[in-house]
């Protein structure tokens, strides 16, 4: 298989770095692309436009979920075609990527334009901010095709053991919206209606590259029209995959736009402070969740190759390298969380409240690296229901429940609220490691 990079041979940490590095880049331009509008609009707009920007962010965030799962499923079991040396199921499963990734374009855009306002209205937005907030939604939504190819296009050049070209994707993507924002927001002063049109047209063009790429790259051989429909037996081995990991991520969202409406209802200073909070806890959580990403494409290799010996090692390697960065990442936010948010906004109000609830995120950054490095384990083993599983347990039986309680108490603060994240995820660490140790012997043979 030409222009494919194999993970069942040789060393383990420097290839998985070198593969992870790619990823992580790529994850801190999509932080840094939904963060500059952020900022933008934070410097050059009001605090009802910060809103907008903060609850729309969050929709298309579970928008975004629902492609990355069903891709992140091809991708997955292209790797593992990979470790097995089979050419023909590996040609299948990319045509059968691209059709269904072409009806869940159509019917995410449909959707989703469709439902704007009263989606925006579900996420309790404050009232003088939600007609900005359904704009924002919709004119993003408009763009569903761009988003569906373009993770489309990056998931399988990762399932191939390239993490290069989706960094290059983003990062053309990233300075188009950026100047895209300075543009329409300052120059225009379009507030976050500039920010949503800025973000349509960066990923239109990002998508254009990609098709030039996987043209003069040779890759046009895996996207011939005639391979190009449901090949059912691997469209469902790949949704199979990909479907759990989808509505994990989808409800995992979910769950956090529920708790943003909660706290949407404590007033406009708390929306835009849990929006920049978010903004501010994707850059931290960077490192595991790009370990995360690159150690499923790495252990689906070996277990395709039936070397699980090699998986177990990755998952190890990915575990100690990102804990250690993330223990640098805990003193920062927890000591000078407030030099963090205010690269986000100028308003005193909003960054003394998102200080205190970056104090609940940095607890939560000690425990997260050990968390999605089993979860990138057991999805590149093929277990990604039990990550859906244990997945719903930490988020409506706990996080959800504990913020809407918590919130309503007689002056309750940020941090208070902000604890149901660590506490969420320590319940799906107790998870994770008794489900390890129960299935070693069937995972490992031993």
């Amino acid at each position: 298989m030409n222009g494919i990079k194999d993970f069942t041979e040789g060393k383990i940490g420097i290839p998985l770095l070198k593969f992870t590095l790619p990823i992580m880049g790529m994850m801190f331009l999509q932080a840094l692309y939904g963060g500059v509008d952020m900022i933008v609009v934070g410097q050059f707009a009001d605090t009802i436009d910060v809103s907008a920007v903060s609850t729309g962010s969050q929709v298309m965030a579970t928008i975004t979920g629902i492609i990355t799962g069903i891709t992140t499923g091809f991708s997955i079991m292209l790797s593992r075609y990979i470790g097995e040396k089979n050419q023909d199921s590996f040609s299948k499963t990319m045509g059968a990527s691209v059709f269904v990734s072409i009806v869940l374009a159509l019917l995410i855009s449909v959707v989703f334009t469709t439902c704007a306002r009263p989606i925006s209205m579900l996420m309790n937005a404050p009232s003088e901010a939600l007609e900005k907030t359904a704009n924002y939604v919709f004119v993003c939504s408009m763009g569903g095709v761009f988003i569906t190819a373009y993770n489309l296009f990056s998931g399988l050049f990762r399932g191939m053991g390239n993490s290069k070209l989706p960094l290059i994707f983003v990062a053309v993507s990233c300075v188009v919206n950026i100047v895209g924002d300075i543009v329409l927001v300052k120059g225009f002063n379009m507030g976050a209606l500039g920010a949503a049109v800025a973000t349509i047209f960066a990923q239109f063009v990002s998508v254009i590259l990609c098709l030039v790429i996987v043209c003069k790259k040779g890759y046009g051989k895996y996207f011939e029209f005639k391979n190009i429909r449901f090949h059912k037996k691997e469209a469902l081995a790949s949704l199979k995959v990909g479907a759990p990991i989808a509505l994990q991520d989808v409800l995992t969202n979910v769950s956090f736009l529920i708790v943003t409406s909660i706290i949407n209802s404590l007033g406009i200073v708390a929306s835009a402070s849990i929006g920049v909070c978010e903004k501010v806890a994707y850059f931290t959580f960077l490192i595991p969740f790009a370990y995360m990403t690159g150690l499923a494409t790495f252990v689906s290799q070996n277990y395709g190759a039936g070397k699980m010996y090699r998986a177990k090692r990755a998952m190890y390697n990915a575990f100690s390298i990102s804990t250690a960065i993330d223990i640098v990442i805990f003193f920062i936010m927890f000591f000078r969380g407030d030099l963090m948010v205010g690269i986000f906004t100028k308003d005193i109000a909003v960054i003394t409240s998102s200080a205190q609830y970056l104090k609940a995120y940095a607890i939560d950054e000690l425990l997260i690296s050990l968390l999605l490095s089993y979860m990138g384990f057991f999805d590149g083993i093929g277990r990604s229901n039990f990550v859906l599983i244990q997945g719903l347990i930490s988020a409506f039986l706990v996080r959800i429940p504990f913020s809407y309680f918590i919130s309503k108490m007689p002056g309750v603060t940020m941090l208070q609220i902000g604890i149901a994240s660590p506490l969420a995820t320590t319940v799906s660490l107790i998870l994770c490691f008794i489900y390890y140790q129960k299935n070693k012997r069937n995972i490992f043979g031993y």
